[in-house]
């Protein structure tokens, strides 16, 4: 079964050798998303809220791009360099994300790309 790169304007560009996402069969695989304005391509100084909801709007971009939204999502997988910062990022993601909630992991991390503070992935089912 063939892949299908996922390419938008409105989430941020890849600083890597990957695709911001990829559909294959009936599932959209997202990269991690770090809390990058896709207009300045960099990581603002604003709170962890405000950096969960750039990351959760740069989801929905590529979601929306491969043709389906955040409620299609099936399993999220979060990654935070202070896992004290869970509770904050929490109430910013049942703004985003219906119940049933998708499947998550959350994980503290010693350092992610650029600085970030927060990076999310996630599998969506189209």
């Amino acid at each position: 079964m063939p892949k299908k790169p996922i390419l938008t304007k409105n989430a941020p560009a890849a600083i890597g050798p990957y695709s911001q996402g990829i559909v294959s069969g009936n599932f959209l695989f997202t990269s991690g998303q770090l809390p990058i304005d896709p207009e300045t391509g960099d990581i603002p100084a604003v709170s962890i809220k405000e950096k969960a909801h750039i990351v959760f709007n740069n989801l929905s971009a590529i979601a929306e791009q491969a043709g389906t939204t955040l409620n299609e999502a099936v399993k999220t997988t979060m990654f935070l360099t202070d896992i004290n910062d869970f509770k904050s990022v929490n109430e910013v993601y049942t703004q985003y994300f219906n119940a049933p909630f998708p499947a998550r992991s959350a994980f503290q991390v010693a350092a992610l790309p650029l600085g970030a503070k927060i990076e999310v992935e996630a599998i969506f089912q189209l």
